[in-house]
């Protein structure tokens, strides 16, 4: 598969990013972002397999409004026709393979749900740890591009792999004692809980604008949060940020 300079390009950075140290959330938002860019799609979302509840949870989406994606987990994901069948692959795979769009768009599914956000032409990617859905990458298409082809699912099997390694590193973390995050000693610094909440993305490496994205504010809200933070925790840059959580982690 031969790939243009800016396909090579953004592989790479994903490749960079499931190096990383991100959290489980973050790795998919990460990977979800530059998958748009690289497959010139328009919607993302994504989701863990609860076997215990038997239902998606801890959904991360870009460009899809919250209340849909509230619909889907209260109702549609009971009456998903597609889903539980792109499931069952270990490969990322078009939605048109398990159901042909002419065939979609008759249902509620799509009428009621896809179609309220725009989204159109799908292809799904489920990860897995030793038998373990462990995260998805679903990404869409508006009616105004075209399907999604065996190539482009080439591309997401591509960084596959990393991105399986990824999440099991950023699992296996989670509760770890260098997994402190500012939200555990918020107290002891006098943080609120917005400026412990923007001192950890800041800690991930998120820029002001996707901090501002995800969080819902101004870039002046912001600056407010972040010359507080520096006030209350003595320091007075960025990049001191994870270094004071490593030593508070070592005095635990």
């Amino acid at each position: 598969m031969r790939l243009s300079d800016t396909e090579t390009n953004l592989i790479f950075s994903i490749m960079r990013d499931l190096s990383g140290e991100f959290d489980h959330d973050e790795v998919r938002r990460r990977v979800g972002q530059k998958l748009l860019e690289l497959l010139q799609a328009d919607y993302f979302a994504s989701y863990v397999w609860d076997e215990t509840v038997q239902q998606f949870v801890s959904c991360v989406q870009i460009n899809m409004s919250d209340d849909n994606l509230r619909r889907y987990e209260n109702h549609f994901q009971f009456h998903d026709p597609i889903t539980p069948t792109l499931q069952t692959r270990r490969k990322a795979t078009p939605v048109s393979e398990v159901m042909r769009h002419d065939k979609l768009i008759k249902t509620e599914f799509f009428n009621d749900f896809l179609k309220q956000d725009g989204l159109c032409y799908g292809m799904n990617f489920f990860a897995y740890d030793r038998g373990d859905n462990i995260g998805d990458l679903r990404i869409w298409r508006g009616a105004n591009r075209e399907d999604f082809t065996s190539r482009d699912a080439q591309i997401v099997d591509a960084v596959g792999p990393s991105l399986v390694n990824a999440l099991i590193r950023a699992k296996s973390g989670m509760g770890q004692p260098s997994s402190l995050r500012f939200v555990q000693i918020a107290d002891r610094l006098s943080f609120t809980a917005r400026e412990a909440e923007v001192a950890d993305l800041l800690v991930l490496g998120l820029t002001d604008e996707e901090i501002c994205e995800k969080l819902g504010f101004s870039k002046p809200t912001l600056r407010s949060h972040i010359a507080a933070i520096f006030r209350k925790s003595g320091l007075n840059r960025r990049s001191q940020l994870a270094q004071y959580l490593l030593e508070q982690n070592h005095h635990l």
